[in-house]
């Protein structure tokens, strides 16, 4: 269909202007309880398998299924949540984020209860990579929708704190898998299968929360909606107004746009090869660190601290919980100095500083220590830095890319850099620690520090500086300003940095 048959008419909107002054109210509260609970749900999910890892290897679990097939679900998860943010990725920004983070809700809770009764490791791959879809799936409809609505100048520590929530749902599902996999309160092929319902009870939860979440007012003036959009706003400032008695800044210049209902896919794929070649390198490149490094020990951090260092399958989760909290605080600790410091020079600290640790980390398997602390000591240092990496990788993306692209940009990047990093990480870590090698595993170390290095050099090379700056000034809108003759919109002033 050529673009000019899905245009509407042009309009002039001071929208985004009057969300980024916005000081923050119950109203972001929601936005952030109610979206960004879907990384406690991932952080369940995959810390869930690491915990239960070696109950399912044991006789008894009710289910036959060895180290190798744990590393190979975890690469199954990864390969649905990267169809998944494709899919739904393109729907996010054709039918909007509402109706797509409540689909992708329920994907994910169909799924992972099923997950619950698997009963043989065809069936287990098969509800991961449905549970991985759904996960996915809301990546892409959630990141979009938390940028739209929260303020420009506090949009780096929040992304990075409901990213980083990730691992508050790492620490209370291996502190619940503490209690599950106890066979004396649970025998041992019903303890693990609880730990998937865990999941879905908190899924629910967030399923009622999302409900009076609105529409995102940026997706809703774009695409022909401009009532609505004014209707949500005015809502929010007139609750703001009751509840204090501040004024509101001046929300600055209008926005022009020219209004559609869809946007020419040949017009999306230009934005990321031909308008931003550079960010698009920058996405892959951070993407693919952190995704191998990640997925990778998360997978699989249970089984290498049971092989190398003795520890039993009881304990293995304070050691992950431990971890996980290190991990958390990364991103609560420094997200305020991605507003203040800056996206670049962070960025590159985080994933570089990662790199040289993880390095440290190949080391220490090289020795052949049994000394657990040590190497959990080195381990929660490079997680400290490289999960407030991980968690800009998002925010970076989400950023970078016009409001028209943004949930397909994030689900496109994710996808190619999770199906490079984030499947091969798993397999090859599962391997190795399968070999009981040490000095093989250090191998996969030393390239989890060496694509970590190269997502930190990418954004000293090709960073974009948009700490506390509006999204359209980052990124103009496709729509904005004077149209074609074809009705694209003006390129001018939106080529790459």
């Amino acid at each position: 269909m050529a673009s000019r048959d899905v245009q509407l008419g042009t309009i002039q909107t001071k929208i985004p202007g009057r969300l980024d002054r916005l000081p923050w109210s119950n109203f972001h509260w929601r936005v952030v309880i109610g979206l960004g609970a879907v990384w406690i749900l991932d952080g369940l999910e995959v810390t869930m398998v690491g915990a239960v890892a070696s109950r399912l290897t044991q006789s008894g679990s009710g289910i036959e299924i060895n180290s190798a097939q744990i590393g190979l679900a975890g690469a199954v998860y990864v390969a649905g949540a990267c169809l998944g943010a494709l899919f739904f990725g393109q729907l996010t920004d054709k039918l909007g984020r509402k109706r797509l983070f409540m689909i992708t809700l329920i994907v994910y809770l169909v799924a992972t209860v099923a997950t619950g009764f698997a009963f043989a490791p065809w069936y287990f791959f098969l509800a991961r990579f449905f549970t991985g879809a759904g996960i996915g799936g809301e990546y892409a409809a959630i990141n979009s929708a938390i940028d739209e609505m929260i303020p420009g100048r506090v949009r780096g520590r929040v992304d990075l704190i409901i990213n980083g929530s990730y691992w508050l749902g790492a620490v209370g599902g291996n502190l619940a898998a503490v209690v599950l996999l106890d066979k004396a309160l649970f025998p041992a092929d019903i303890g693990w299968r609880i730990a998937f319902g865990i999941g879905a009870v908190l899924g629910l939860g967030v399923l009622y929360v999302r409900r009076g979440i609105p529409e995102s007012p940026r997706w809703l003036f774009i695409h022909g909606y401009q009532d609505q959009a004014e209707e949500i706003v005015g809502g929010i400032e007139q609750d703001i107004n009751d509840r204090t008695t501040a004024e509101l800044a001046d929300p600055g210049d209008s926005l022009t746009i020219r209004q559609r209902r869809s946007i020419p896919f040949r017009e999306i794929a230009k934005v990321a090869f031909k308008t931003y070649p550079r960010r698009s390198v920058l996405s892959v490149a951070l993407f693919v660190g952190q995704a191998f490094m990640y997925n990778g020990i998360t997978f699989n951090l249970g089984l290498l601290l049971t092989t190398f260092y003795d520890r039993s399958a009881d304990i293995v989760p304070f050691f992950i919980a431990g971890w996980a909290v290190s991990n958390f605080a990364g991103p609560v600790i420094l997200g305020p100095l991605f507003d203040t410091v800056g996206r670049k020079p962070m960025i590159s600290i985080s994933y570089l500083g990662s790199a040289a640790l993880g390095v440290v980390l190949a080391f220490v398997m090289i020795s052949g220590t049994s000394n657990i602390w040590l190497f959990m000591i080195v381990l929660v240092a490079t997680f400290f830095l490289a999960s407030s990496g991980a968690s800009a990788a998002y925010l970076t993306v989400s950023e970078i890319f016009p409001m028209e692209t943004r949930a397909l940009a994030i689900a496109f990047f994710y996808a190619i850099g999770t199906a490079v990093g984030g499947i091969a990480g798993p397999l090859l870590f599962g391997a190795l620690i399968n070999s009981k090698d040490a000095g093989l595993v250090s191998i996969a170390f030393f390239i989890g520090a060496g694509v970590m290095a190269l997502g930190g050099i990418a954004e000293l090379f090709f960073g974009v500086k948009a700490e506390r700056a509006s999204l359209e000034s980052i990124a103009m809108p496709l729509t904005a300003g004077e149209a074609d003759d074809d009705g694209s919109a003006d390129s001018k002033d939106r080529q790459d940095d």
